[in-house]
């Protein structure tokens, strides 16, 4: 495994953890009719990582040739 997905991957644990944190305490603190805001750090937390890596192996594809 290379560095930049080694620094990927920890830059994703930490990034799901505290959109997780966020949502869980969405979901505890809030009314029933602002729970649905709960889904935005959900979808956050799956989508930049996702285009994180996206862009990182775009750009050392591109850097490799």
């Amino acid at each position: 495994m290379q560095l930049w997905q080694r620094l990927w991957l920890l830059f994703s644990v930490i990034w799901v953890v505290v959109a997780t944190i966020n949502a869980v305490t969405i979901i505890a603190f809030a009314d029933e009719v602002e729970q649905g805001k709960a889904a935005w750090p959900i979808g956050f937390g799956v989508a930049v990582p996702a285009a994180a890596y996206l862009l990182l192996w775009t750009w050392f594809r591109l850097r490799r040739k």
